[in-house]
């Protein structure tokens, strides 16, 4: 992509473990695959004395290890283009991103774009953000935020507010991975592409929606962090509404950015805020135990929600929503469950007729289907068929996080959160910060609480104890 500006990146966070496993790989695909501007330097930024080399050391090992690893000359390539500025960054005190920013900007000649990647804490957000405005690094720039965007409805307000007397909307990039996911942005195409799924895709056809992501993983890796978020700001507020929003929203005036943007985020304002009697929150056994987490920690690692989204297309269709640590499995599906049709076919097996999305990996497609199972008698059973996305002819699938850096690169919003969509999705997770149901124990391996299982309503979820 030599037609995009010279470009100096600086990753704030950058030996952190966010870095580390997602930010540094998506750079190196990037630029194995020509999609990095001709001309760029990375400047990474912690409180740590590194110098350039033991920092290039440092993304070497973290291609290595969460990426894929390039060839020998295409890593000196990448490595002769990485800095380091140590000494924190700060409203007070710059350290020493300021001299190592000019050297790059000399390098490259001329006044190169900046795009700015917190790649920490939110608690570090506000401060980095009066950091950039009062140090003159935010004219003209891009600045990429990670989530969670507050902890709170109060906090989000506040950091919003902040951000924007800094930034203009479009220099703030609010950063979901689940969008970038190929099998998430295969939603609207899968749907308005194809009349099958276009006509089936309300509450007339459509019984519930199931957005489920378990996880067989702990937080080990991320225990202090996570003690003070939970899973319900984690994942809910976060990626399992806006996963929610690609599946309610209304027919896009056309794909370009700005229409999807707009058509994912109105529909957002529809979600009736949460009911906390229709949330269970849940802990695994043994939390308490990781190091890091305090001994009489309440966090949930465990949430399961039903939300109601009141708009004509989707009225009274439940959208029941899970993800959770230290699960049975691990998955990312959203699944539609088809309604019986009227006829006169009575014993349907259960979940028999479900249009259902894998994001894992490069994504799927799953169609599950009531068939005749071959035989003298006229049994009926469910049969899958699925579509592997990677399969389609002719692509080549971008990790999320490369997905979305180079949306930022060419300045394309569509898959990332604006300040109103954001505000509508904590108006709807409000009440459950107001009054939080009780945290209920399960066993690690298992599918969470059993309080859980009554949320999904009769046919239980599609995953795990009350499905397959």
């Amino acid at each position: 992509m030599t037609d995009l500006p010279p470009t100096v990146f600086v990753l704030f966070g950058a030996t952190g473990d966010l870095s580390r496993r997602m930010v540094l790989p998506a750079f190196a695909q990037l630029a194995e695959r020509g999609l990095l501007p001709a001309d760029w330097r990375l400047v990474g930024n912690g409180r740590g004395d590194v110098s350039h080399t033991d920092f290039a050391e440092l993304a070497h090992d973290a291609v290595e290890e969460f990426g894929r690893p390039l060839d020998d000359g295409a890593w000196e390539e990448f490595a002769g283009r990485l800095r380091f500025a140590g000494g924190g960054f700060a409203e007070s005190d710059p350290g020493s991103l300021l001299d190592v920013l000019a050297e790059a900007r000399d390098e490259l000649g001329g006044d190169p774009q900046l795009v700015h990647y917190l790649a920490v804490p939110p608690s570090a957000f506000d401060g980095l953000t009066r950091g950039l405005q009062e140090h003159g690094l935010t004219e003209g720039a891009r600045v990429v935020y990670e989530k969670p965007y507050g902890t709170s409805p109060e906090s989000f307000a506040e950091l919003d507010e902040l951000v924007l007397s800094v930034l203009d909307e479009d220099q703030v990039f609010r950063i979901d991975h689940f969008l970038g996911k190929e099998g998430t942005q295969d939603l609207h195409v899968l749907r308005f592409a194809n009349g099958l799924f276009e006509h089936l895709w309300s509450r007339e056809h459509v019984s519930q929606v199931q957005i489920d992501v378990p996880e067989d993983l702990d937080v080990a890796q991320r225990a202090e962090f996570y003690d003070a978020t939970g899973a319900a700001l984690d994942m809910l507020v976060t990626h399992l509404f806006q996963l929610a929003a690609e599946v309610a929203m209304e027919p896009p005036a056309s794909f370009s950015p700005a229409d999807l943007l707009q058509a994912r985020e109105a529909v957002l304002s529809s979600f009736r805020p949460l009911d906390p009697g229709e949330v269970v929150l849940g802990q695994f056994d043994g939390y308490t135990d990781i190091d890091g987490v305090a001994d009489d920690s309440a966090t949930d690692t465990f949430v399961a929600a039903r939300l109601w989204v009141d708009t004509d297309r989707w009225r009274d269709v439940p959208f029941v929503l899970r993800t959770g640590k230290r699960m049975a499995a691990s998955e990312q599906r959203v699944s539609l469950l088809l309604r019986k049709p009227d006829g006169p076919v009575e014993a349907i097996p259960g979940h028999g007729n479900v249009l259902s999305l894998s994001l894992s990996g490069s994504g799927a497609v799953d169609l599950a289907l009531v068939a005749k199972r071959p035989g003298p008698d006229l049994a009926l059973a469910r049969a899958t068929a699925t579509l592997e996305l990677a399969d389609v002819p002719g692509g080549e699938p971008l990790p999320p996080y490369a997905s979305l850096l180079h949306d930022v690169l060419i300045g394309d919003r569509s898959l990332f959160t604006s300040s109103a969509g954001l505000r509508s999705a904590w108006a709807a997770f409000a009440p459950l910060a107001q009054d939080r149901p009780p945290v209920h124990r399960y066993a690690p391996g298992s599918w969470g609480p059993a309080e859980a299982q009554a949320l999904a309503g009769p046919g239980g979820w599609l995953l795990g104890d009350g499905g397959d």
